[in-house]
């Protein structure tokens, strides 16, 4: 079991300072007195690869780095219960939940009862979001995958016939529907994306952008951000590069310095989520070191 003494206290401490302070080019390139968003660093849960550690505990360590939260899937093998006690513990909050088979039991699919299950698995997300008084379901709302039975028309329409039948749920939950585009073939450019949430009338589904995703579809990501404004309930990243596809924070082809001007001329002042591998004490401090980098902050 891993004991948070204060040995290690002063160990993890001291290696993110020094990972601070030698963060490199990235850091401090927002002009002087430009806004800068205010954000709040967390990651997904499944990043926490502590085997035989309590969630509690594992809530203390990234505590320590720096980290306010994190986002669960769901269904997951989670104690939930567990769970809200190391929330109510440590105060790391458990910001959002992940529908977590919303890729292969689709929205979109052409059987209306894989949709069917589709629409459970999100009302069990939108109760466990309620549970842990998180404010967002990430869900991705389809996948194009046949021309003629799973097209981008087909996508479209399928998804956001099931997507309404659980806004009352949502609504009455508190929680938003933040639907997030990924490499589905369906949604590729901003203006679809505007368009997809537009289509809703309502304020309970928003969006929840990659930084590091789209750029594949050659659109920077701090366009995205401009275009979706007030939309984008939250955001994610990895490292993406056009010549090495999937890199360590930081070094992909991410323009963060525009990415957080752009974060601060739409106002966002929110949860900043890496998705990447992950790992034990070491990794999980590189990863804060490279998060405070690339989102300037000390």
């Amino acid at each position: 079991m891993f004991e948070l003494t204060a040995s290690s206290r002063r160990m993890f401490l001291k290696s993110l300072a020094i990972g601070t302070a030698l963060s490199g080019p990235l850091a401090g390139r927002l002009l002087a007195g430009e806004a800068r968003p205010k954000l709040k660093k967390a990651v997904k849960y499944g990043m926490i690869k502590m085997p035989g550690v309590s969630i509690e505990e594992k809530f203390n360590v990234i505590k320590l780095l720096g980290f306010e939260g994190v986002e669960v899937d769901s269904p997951s093998d989670l104690n939930r219960d567990e769970a809200l006690r190391a929330q109510e513990a440590t105060g790391i909050k458990i910001h959002g939940v992940i529908d977590s088979v919303h890729w292969r039991i689709r929205l979109s699919d052409p059987d209306s009862q894989v949709r069917a299950k589709g629409v459970e698995a999100l009302r069990t997300a939108i109760e466990d979001a309620k549970f842990f008084g998180a404010d967002t379901v990430l869900l991705v709302p389809g996948k194009v995958s046949d021309p003629e039975t799973e097209n981008f028309d087909q996508c479209w329409s399928r998804s956001q016939e099931e997507i309404r039948k659980v806004l009352p749920q949502a609504d009455d939950a508190d929680v938003k529907i933040a639907i997030e585009v990924v490499w589905n073939d369906f949604i590729t450019k901003p203006e679809q994306l505007v368009q997809y949430v537009d289509d809703f009338g309502t304020p309970t589904v928003g969006a929840y952008f990659d930084c590091s995703n789209m750029l594949k579809y050659g659109v920077p990501a701090a366009t995205w951000i401009r275009q979706l404004n007030k939309r984008m309930l939250k955001f994610d990243f990895k490292g993406y590069s056009h010549e090495r596809q999937w890199v360590p924070i930081g070094e992909g082809d991410e323009d963060w310095p525009e990415i957080l001007k752009a974060l601060s001329e739409v106002g966002y002042n929110g949860w900043a989520t890496s998705e990447v591998a992950g790992g034990g004490q070491k990794e999980l401090m590189e990863i804060a070191e490279r998060m405070n980098r690339v989102l300037d902050i000390s």
